[in-house]
């Protein structure tokens, strides 16, 4: 399963399941391997705040994306982020654009 096929469907879906496909989406995918759980936890709160959009399908807009990637480069240090690990977090929330 990809994003596409989430979002898709994403209304039959409830939120548990919703969550549950999320997660296994990002864990399984091993491009992806190299986060670790506190790097997967930041990923799972942003598109939490954005979960209703998902779940009606809409995806994030690119403006919501560039200003969250942006908010966690000024924070890189904070919470111990590397280039690589930035990187990765925003190839993965690119994915949910509408």
């Amino acid at each position: 399963m990809d994003v596409k096929d989430l979002l898709k469907n994403a209304q039959n879906l409830t939120d548990y399941e919703f969550g549950q496909k999320l997660n296994k989406l990002v864990r399984d995918n091993y491009r992806y391997r190299n986060l670790d759980s506190k790097n997967r936890k930041l990923v799972f709160d942003i598109l939490k705040k954005y979960r209703s959009y998902l779940r009606k399908g809409i995806g994030i807009s690119y403006t919501t994306l560039q200003r969250e990637t942006y908010r966690l480069y000024q924070n890189r240090i904070k919470l111990g982020l590397t280039e690589n690990d930035l990187k990765d977090i925003k190839e993965i929330l690119n994915k949910f654009k509408k």
